[in-house]
């Protein structure tokens, strides 16, 4: 019997596998490059082959259109302009996702500051919540906060994943370790998918493609790439490269090729 959490991973999954693309920068960050029109850019990720785009209830809700990819709200968030950078609160709820038609629910958890001990508990209602309704959880788990010296310690990154898993995500969305052979430890140490997040904007296509590839090579269920997508000079292209290495196998110098000839 299928249930409705499996019926809604497979709108945000291809065969098990995820290229998400998070656009919940706008609550952070303000209107950054490439976000000005959500619709636009949801349009051309989704004709590049995402799998779902994750974002705030606001911009769900000033689509003019069901958009083709699985969404995922995200219900966490902070601005940069407050005092507390590290510390996410709720700004929404599961309940306020299955009004919207959203296919999962995420949260951004900081491990290793002050506010750990409050985000670890949102983490854990979060979780309820969604086993309740059905709901897909993603944990967006970065390590960061005054007991963080180096964030991409295979070690603590393995830490603050786990964290996630334990807590009840049905898949877990964390930091590259920077080589397949220190993240396989971070996949095989958490007993629910692992994905991994982007980081900054970076100006060298095959890098970002590299760490897709060194990432599934890991074992990784995919990748959630942001800046590096929608700050792109061609969105759905990068989309359709990072497509072939996280669906097809493909290595990062034949994935490029879609780059410079579509």
């Amino acid at each position: 019997m299928v249930f409705g959490k499996a019926v809604r991973l497979s709108r945000i999954t291809e065969d098990g596998k995820m290229l998400c693309v998070p656009m919940d920068h706008g609550l952070t960050m303000g209107p950054v490059r490439g976000l000005e029109e959500p619709q636009a850019i949801i349009r051309a990720v989704a004709q590049g082959g995402a799998t779902a785009v994750l974002v705030h209830k606001g911009v769900i809700k000033a689509l003019r259109e069901p958009p083709d990819t699985g969404i995922i709200l995200h219900i966490s968030g902070n601005t940069t302009l407050g005092p507390s950078p590290n510390r996410k609160v709720l700004v929404s709820s599961v309940e306020e996702g299955i009004r919207l038609g959203a296919d999962a629910i995420s949260v951004h958890i900081n491990i290793g500051g002050r506010d750990e001990p409050e985000m670890i508990q949102q983490l854990g209602s979060v979780g309820d919540a969604c086993d309740e309704f059905q709901m897909p959880f993603v944990a967006m788990m970065y390590p960061r906060g005054e007991s963080i010296k180096n964030e991409f310690d295979p070690e603590i990154v393995a830490q603050v994943a786990r964290v996630g898993a334990e807590a009840g995500a049905d898949i877990v969305k964390t930091l590259y370790t920077g080589d397949p052979q220190s993240f396989k430890r971070v996949v095989a140490t958490c007993p629910v998918p692992v994905v991994i997040a982007g980081g900054p904007k970076v100006e060298n296509d095959g890098e970002v493609l590299k760490m897709a590839e060194g990432a599934m090579e890991a074992g990784a269920a995919g990748v959630t790439f942001g800046r590096n997508i929608f700050q792109h000079r061609d969105p759905a292209r990068i989309t359709r490269a990072l497509h072939k290495v996280v669906f097809e196998g493909a290595l990062a110098s034949d994935a490029q090729r879609v780059l410079q000839h579509g």
